[in-house]
Order: structure tokens, then C-alpha cells, then sequence
């Protein structure tokens, strides 16, 4: 640029208000202008701190829009500045925002104590007494709480151990009910009666004479022919049909209902709500303990509450609303965010009591009244697909529930393990029926019958005793729950990764039956003997890579597949019972990653191992079928009953 285009270009600039001017500096002192043209670093910071403030500002609010309310709680220093809105609607799924109702389940979770008059023989004398026994009728939990926080994985390999027959105990347990209740305990001596010995006669002959002929001349004509007053028999399918006008065309079997999509299935858990019903009158901590609350949170509340709840404890009929939900602390579990407490009557605004919510420091402080909803006559649970729990647990959230002792619990798992996928999530509405005897001096309380309703399926076991002492529970066909093979026998059952039959082979991409089922496992997980047998192959096999084939009774064969190693000692040809080690898992062979695959033939088909139908393991004896007839009977009758005049019905 020359000096002609230098001087153009800064008249230019001068005319449109630019200069030549110093650089600017942060020292005031410098330039021709003081004060003109130094930088501010509180001005710089300041601009700088007010874009970060609008940023956090506009996150915290986005959120919690797309999130939803994270704390329910209020300083109680506000609770007198905002009015309880009693009279709006209040949406019934609170995860999402949807028109879509969320499913209510009424819950039952009666726990009662009934007595019966029962014969039982005690050192050689046959006594009669009367027995409490406790019969709990409950719906499955649908919600997992801190109640089933710290339960033992599953384990199908540990639960043998579980379902091992029993010994009876010096007194054993007796359900032999008498007809006729008695005030006391009554003892029964037996004698032979004298020769002589002639019983007085109850009727007479004449009396016995006109009876038959009564009964013989007990006719009446239709159509113009005697007939005698028999009932009729159970008419026929046919007739049945005919009057029908041939309605009836068939019976429908083996359909199977599922909803339209199980997406919501797979979200992760969610926000649920229980209404209940206190039944008697007890102390606050008690239905909180049965409905969730650890004894740390326990003790929050009864401290938060402490000016508002009677000494003596919550009266029957007060009505509890409590709000479950997760927290990242405890993601397979959902904890108590809010509880509400109502009298059962009165008017809306004069019904509530007091609420706590949990707070963001994980402390439990007084709320405010939530929006007003019609509480059920009976209690019901908002159903969430996604909090659904296992069976496994579900079962456990249960017994402990209703205080029953671990080891019963996992006694009841273990006699089911065999015919229900434990790992299964429960549907809402399954429920389960126990019958236990209360302890009595000289022998503890015992299970005597479970019953287990899943889908619509009901599975009962009843507890009886042999000649030699042996205590096994059997189903009303005299079996065991106990299968003779495991389906998945390796530790902690595994995660189902592919299933038998047809797929796309994950190596090869074509499509090819799948011959078992592939169990998925860290590395190194102990696998055991599906059932005692034979070791038939011990060695490595194309694609399968470390092998083992276990030969069993009636033509039943088991495979394992991609072990990582054997155990030392065994091979082809050792035998081994059913729970023991065999080998680990591993990745050998056209793997994908660390599993096991397990097969089973039958005389060398191979069938599904988690659907097949296997035989039981113990069958009742044909000597014991009528004695055991007889304590089905008595125990439905058990089951039946009215419960005594002291009934402990605790609420769900």
C-alpha cells in the first residue's frame, strides 16, 4: 500500500469516529484520558459469575420439569403460609406425565390366630388339647422395600439344602382335629371291652322297620311312573350342548394373555402409592416397620411426630397414605418418601392428621397435606410395572412382613424353586396362604401347609410325617415340590441370555437351533450336578469348548458347556450327586462371552430345560395315601375356619 492509499484509508477511518490511541491497560494512571481506557477485573468477574448463575438457574429448571418434584417436604416455619388444597384432582401416575391410568391392586395381608381341639400322642398317652394355630392370607408384596434390602441372592444350588426332609421332634406337630372343642387339655386311655359287654340299643326294631319302609315308599310319579326322590345324575356334555342350542362349541387351552407392551416393564422403578387401614390398635412403629420404614427412618418420624401422635399408638381405623420411591443409594429398592395420616371420617379438610416427607438431607420433617384423593374402602396399591418385584423376592418381602423367620422363608422358596422361575416378576393380584402352629411349651412353631397362586395358578404343599419320623411337604397328589434335576445349576442360577430353539447364531449369523439354554455368569462362577449320575464326557468339545455330559436315571442326560476348567479328581465315569461341583464358568469354545450352556436330553431329544416337565424327585408311599387324605382335609378345614376371638390382623 502506498503512502496515497495510507492517508485515504485514515481519513476514512477518521470520519467514521475511529483513532489512534494507545493500547488499553489496567493501570488507570496511563493515556491521555485518566480513568478512560484501563480494564475493570470486578466488572470482567462479575459478568463472568452472572452467566454462570443464569446457566445453573436454567438447568435447575429444566430439571425439574422433565423430572418432577424431587423433595417433598416444606420448612414447617412455611406450613402457615400456605392453605391445603383440598378439592383438586390429583393425577394417578406420578413417574410420568400421561393420560394413561396406572393399575390399582386391592391388597389383602390378614395375619389371624385360630384354635382348633386336636389328638395327639405324648409319651405313650393320647391326649386331647387345643392348638392356636396362625394362618396369614396375603397378597404378594408388588413393592420392594427396605424390609427384603439385605435377603441372600438367589442361589438354586443353596435352596437343596432347604428342601431336605425334616426330622420330627419329641412332640411333634399335629394337625388331627377333634370334632368337639374342649375347655382343657383331655386325656384318652383306650381298653379292650369286657365280653359281657352288651351296648344299649339306640333305636328299635320297629322304629329301625318303619324307617326302611318310609324310605322305600319315599316315591313320586312323573309323568304317570314312580320314581324314587334320588337326586338326579350330573347331566351330560351332550345334554348340556343340546340345551345350548349348540352354544357351546369347544374349550380354549393353552392361551396365554399378555399386555399390549411390556415397555414399561423395563423402565427402571418408579414412584408408587399404598393406601391402608391401621386394624388394631398399636404403636406407630409397628406399621411402619411392616410397610418399609428401616429403624432409623422409623425413629425420624416417631420424633417428627412426637406432639402429634397418641402415647398409646395409632387407634384402628386411622387411614395411612404412603409414597414409595427409588433413590440412587438403594436402586432395587424404593424407600418411603412421603406418609400422610387421616381419620377414617369426617370431612375432607378435617380428616388429615399430619404428614412427613423425607427431605434432601435424607431427614423426615413435617409436610404439607397432599392434594386430597377419595380413599378406597379397602386397601389398594398403585400398581408400577417397573417396581414389580421378583418372585423370589416378592416372597421374602412378604414373610418378613408378617414376621415370619428367615429360615421359614427360605424353606417356602425352596419347596417352589423346582416348578417357579424364582426370578420371574410376580403379577399383581398373586397371593399366598400359610398355616403355622403357634410354639407351645416343648416344640416350636411349624410350617404345616403353603399355598402359592401365580398367574392364575394355584400350587399347595402340605406337611406330613411317616412312620419313621420323616417330615416332607407333598402337593394333594402325595409329590414333593423337589424336582430331580436343577434347570439352572450353576451359583446364583445365572442371567438367561438366549433361550432354546431357533436364532441367529451370534458367530456365524445364519440361523440355527440353539440346543439348551446359555446361562450367563462372571468367569470362574462354580457350576454343580444338575442331579445325581454318571459322567459320561470330561473334555474339551468343537465349539463347546470344555465340556461335561452327566448321565442320569430313565434316560435323562445334562450338558455343560464353555467351562473355563474341571475339577480336579473327576472324569468320565465318576459319579456324582446332585448340588455337587463340577466345574466353572468360562468362555471356551464358539463363545461370545463368559456363560454356561446347559442342556437336557430325554432318550436322547433335546428338550427345553427351563420349560420341560421333569419328574418329582419324592413321591408319598401308597400305605400313607389315606392318612394323608385325611390331613389335607383337616388342614383345608383349618384354613376354613373363623379365626378366634382374638384376631391380629396387621395392615398392608
Amino acid at each position: 500500500m502506498n503512502a496515497t492509499q495510507k492517508r485515504r484509508h485514515t481519513a476514512l477511518l477518521r470520519a467514521t469516529g475511529f483513532e489512534d490511541s494507545p493500547a488499553l491497560t489496567v493501570q488507570s494512571t496511563d493515556g491521555e484520558i485518566p480513568q478512560g481506557r484501563e480494564l475493570s477485573f470486578a466488572w470482567l468477574s462479575g459478568t463472568v459469575m452472572t452467566g454462570l448463575t443464569s446457566v445453573l438457574l436454567m438447568g435447575a429448571a429444566l430439571y425439574v420439569s422433565f423430572q418432577g418434584q424431587d423433595t417433598f417436604s416444606t420448612a414447617y416455619a412455611a406450613l402457615d403460609l400456605a392453605a391445603p388444597r383440598i378439592a383438586q384432582p390429583v393425577s394417578t401416575d406420578l413417574t410420568s406425565k400421561t393420560s394413561r391410568l396406572r393399575p390399582v391392586a386391592a391388597t389383602r395381608s390378614d395375619l389371624e390366630i385360630i384354635e382348633a381341639s386336636i389328638r395327639q400322642e405324648v409319651d405313650g398317652r393320647e391326649i386331647i388339647r387345643n392348638q392356636p394355630f396362625t394362618r396369614i392370607t396375603a397378597t404378594l408384596a408388588t413393592t420392594a422395600t427396605s424390609l427384603s434390602a439385605d435377603v441372600p441372592d438367589y442361589d438354586p444350588v443353596a435352596i437343596l439344602n432347604k428342601t431336605e426332609p425334616l426330622t420330627a421332634a419329641a412332640l411333634d406337630i399335629a394337625t388331627d382335629v377333634y370334632g368337639t372343642d374342649v375347655d382343657g387339655e383331655v386325656a384318652v386311655r383306650q381298653a379292650s371291652l369286657p365280653l359281657d359287654y352288651v351296648p344299649p340299643r339306640t333305636i328299635s326294631d320297629q322304629g329301625a322297620a318303619d324307617f326302611v319302609r318310609g324310605m322305600a315308599e319315599a316315591g313320586y310319579d312323573i309323568d304317570g311312573g314312580p320314581a324314587l326322590a334320588y337326586a338326579a345324575l350330573t347331566p351330560s356334555f351332550a345334554d348340556i350342548q343340546k340345551e345350548a342350542e349348540g352354544a357351546i362349541t369347544g374349550i380354549a387351552e393353552n392361551v396365554t394373555v399378555v399386555p399390549k407392551t411390556t415397555v414399561a416393564s423395563a423402565e427402571g422403578p418408579g414412584r408408587t402409592e399404598r393406601f391402608l387401614t391401621v386394624r388394631e390398635l398399636g404403636p406407630l412403629s409397628d406399621t411402619l416397620e411392616r410397610n418399609g420404614f428401616t429403624p432409623a427412618q422409623v425413629s425420624m418420624v416417631e420424633a417428627t411426630l412426637a406432639n402429634l401422635i397418641p402415647a398409646g399408638g395409632l387407634p384402628a381405623g386411622i387411614r395411612l397414605r404412603i409414597l414409595y420411591g427409588p433413590l440412587s443409594s438403594s436402586p432395587t429398592s424404593l424407600v418411603p418418601y412421603r406418609m400422610s395420616i387421616y381419620r377414617p371420617d369426617g370431612a375432607p379438610g378435617d380428616r388429615h392428621i399430619a404428614t412427613v416427607a423425607l427431605s434432601d438431607t435424607g431427614q423426615y420433617v413435617v409436610g404439607l397435606q397432599p392434594d386430597w384423593v377419595e380413599f378406597p374402602a379397602e386397601d389398594v396399591e398403585q400398581i408400577n410395572v417397573g417396581n414389580l418385584p421378583t418372585v423370589y423376592r416378592s416372597i421374602w418381602e412378604t414373610g418378613r412382613k408378617h414376621d415370619l423367620a428367615d429360615d421359614t422363608i427360605e424353606r417356602i422358596i425352596g419347596m417352589f424353586a423346582y416348578d417357579v422361575d424364582m426370578t420371574k416378576r410376580i403379577t399383581a393380584g398373586d397371593t399366598i396362604e400359610i398355616l403355622e402352629t403357634e410354639e407351645i411349651e416343648g416344640a416350636p412353631d411349624a410350617l404345616l401347609y403353603v399355598g402359592l397362586t401365580l398367574g392364575g395358578s394355584k400350587r399347595q404343599l402340605y406337611r406330613f410325617t411317616t412312620d419313621d419320623g420323616t417330615v416332607d411337604f407333598y402337593d394333594p397328589d402325595g409329590e414333593t415340590g423337589k424336582r430331580f434335576l436343577n434347570r439352572r445349576p450353576l451359583e446364583g442360577g445365572g442371567t438367561l441370555r438366549s433361550r432354546f430353539g431357533y436364532r441367529i447364531h451370534p458367530i456365524f449369523k445364519t440361523r440355527r437351533l440353539h440346543t439348551g439354554v446359555d446361562l450367563a455368569a462372571r468367569s470362574g462362577t462354580p457350576i454343580y450336578a444338575a442331579g445325581d449320575g454318571v459322567i459320561s464326557y470330561y473334555k474339551w468339545a468343537s465349539g463347546y469348548g470344555n465340556k461335561i455330559e452327566i448321565e442320569h436315571v430313565n434316560g435323562y442326560e445334562t450338558a455343560y458347556g464353555h467351562l473355563s476348567k474341571f475339577v480336579d479328581g473327576l472324569g468320565a465315569g465318576s459319579r456324582v450327586r446332585q448340588g455337587q461341583l463340577i466345574g466353572y464358568v468360562g468362555s471356551t469354545g464358539q463363545s461370545t462371552g463368559p456363560h454356561l450352556h446347559f442342556e437336557i436330553k430325554i432318550n436322547g431329544n433335546l428338550v427345553d430345560p427351563l420349560s420341560v416337565k421333569l419328574p418329582k424327585d419324592n413321591v408319598l408311599a401308597e400305605q400313607y395315601r389315606g392318612e394323608f387324605d385325611a390331613t389335607i382335609a383337616q388342614i383345608n378345614d383349618l384354613m376354613a375356619r373363623d379365626p378366634a376371638p382374638v384376631t391380629v390382623a396387621q395392615a398392608q
